[in-house]
């Protein structure tokens, strides 16, 4: 089972001492890998790999994939926006553009889970926290693919 830790960062800027308490979790889909890390901020951001996540992801289908978490799974929301505003940082790498996304949205509904355990429940009926076990399945020899035989004649 992935580790879901709670850890203190510590941040060292000139002469700053200043410690921020996260939330670190592990999202897979496929063979994409996504570490989240949540804090609690009075100014949400979302980077993904140093990028905003509109310019990381730049379709609106994978934007919303990785938002849902935060949108539809939160219970304390106000008119559709969650009440409390997260900075979140993911290192997402592997897979394609897609597989990222839900990698990520798999992190993101875990660190929040283990942020706010009353949203559990709410998490586990829209199908976040499971991890989509699908993959691709591996080329068998004298085969053409994974299953496609190559063509048989009788006579």
């Amino acid at each position: 089972m992935e580790k879901k830790t709670t850890k203190e960062k510590t941040k060292a800027k000139a002469g700053e001492g200043a410690s921020e308490k996260y939330i670190e979790a592990i999202g897979r889909r496929k063979t994409s890998s996504a570490r989240v890390r949540i804090t609690l901020s009075p100014k949400a951001s979302f980077v993904v790999n140093g990028k905003d996540v509109k310019e990381y992801f730049q379709t609106e289908e994978s934007r919303r994939l990785v938002q849902d978490p935060l949108i539809k799974g939160i219970i304390s929301t106000v008119e559709g926006k969650p009440a409390t505003k997260w900075k979140i940082e993911v290192k997402v790498f592997g897979g394609g553009m897609h597989s990222q996304a839900e990698a990520v949205r798999h992190g993101l509904a875990r660190a929040l889970v283990s942020f706010l355990p009353e949203n559990r429940h709410s998490m586990k009926t829209l199908g976040y926290l499971k991890r989509d076990p699908r993959a691709k399945e591996r080329r068998k020899f004298g085969l053409k693919k994974a299953r496609k035989a190559p063509q048989w004649s009788k006579r």
